[in-house]
């Protein structure tokens, strides 16, 4: 299915109560937006997880679907709420919440791209803000929303695997002395998005793999996790953030030339996450 925010490849059969979402793999830059921006082709796509939707392209093989973005984040973000509207890119909004995402830029109508810069000449009219998020927003959220229900009633459990990357020097950046730089972190908003038994099949899978995990520092989870992860109602969100630098070159992005072989591994641990755990075939389950 193919929408204008997004595209959803669903399995031949549901088999697993999980889910994937990659909320910022999106690459399909309208040229109003383009040509709007202060930024070169590149630089505008400097916040994009590009490829990520690519890494977790086989979870409908496992009976997991996988919704993906196709509008680009720096155009919209699916990944905060709908009122983070920022004062300072679109006209007639009298203050910002308090919030550090919003006053950074970061709002659901970002104001700039990695590294703090600008996207825009000036200011956006809300009219247009609005139409970006009835457009798109919303109905990334209400499939999403959809393909949870769908889990819980039909599993008993939802668990939403919110596929993102991360910078390289952001990990460097937050590297603790005499601690490995982790390849993945973990969110779960600590404990408040998923169950920790849920949290702990996640991070076993990807250590079984030979990849290095942390939870929660330096991402705990944004809108998605805060939003979906109910874990008193068997709802959980993992957010999964890969460091680029295993598969991509960050300066040109570009998948690396050993992409393939890293998308095998992904693939290994998409097998893992969805495979039958307990006794009664119900896939993942926090008890």
């Amino acid at each position: 299915m193919t929408h204008d925010a997004f595209t959803l490849h669903l399995p031949d059969l549901r088999s697993t109560p999980v889910v994937f979402s990659s909320p910022h793999s999106g690459a399909d830059y309208p040229q109003s937006f383009v040509s709007q921006s202060l930024l070169d082709a590149r630089a505008i796509r400097s916040s994009e997880d590009a490829f990520v939707d690519r890494l977790f392209s086989a979870a409908p093989r496992f009976g997991a679907p996988l919704i993906a973005a196709r509008i680009p984040r720096a155009y919209i973000d699916l990944n905060r709420a709908a009122d983070e509207l920022d004062p300072a890119v679109i006209e007639g909004i009298d203050r910002a919440p308090h919030n550090p995402r919003v006053s950074s830029g970061l709002g659901v109508i970002p104001r700039v791209v990695a590294g703090g810069r600008a996207i825009y000449r000036g200011k956006l009219s809300r009219a247009e803000a609005e139409t970006r998020i009835l457009r798109y927003w919303h109905p990334y959220h209400a499939a999403l929303k959809t393909l949870l229900d769908e889990s819980l009633a039909q599993f008993g459990e939802a668990v939403l695997i919110d596929c993102h990357s991360m910078p390289h020097e952001a990990i460097e950046a937050h590297a603790r002395p005499g601690h490995p730089r982790p390849d993945v972190v973990l969110g779960d908003r600590f404990g408040a998005a998923a169950a920790r038994d849920v949290v702990d099949r996640v991070e076993a899978a990807f250590a079984a793999a030979g990849l290095r995990t942390a939870r929660n520092a330096p991402f705990a989870g944004a809108y998605i996790a805060q939003a979906h992860g109910r874990p008193s109602r068997r709802q959980h969100v993992v957010q999964i953030e890969i460091d680029r630098a295993l598969y991509m070159d960050e300066a040109r992005i570009q998948p690396r030339a050993d992409f393939a072989q890293f998308q095998a591994l992904v693939t290994g641990i998409i097998a893992e996450i969805t495979a039958v755990s307990r006794p009664d075939a119900r896939p993942l389950a926090a008890e």
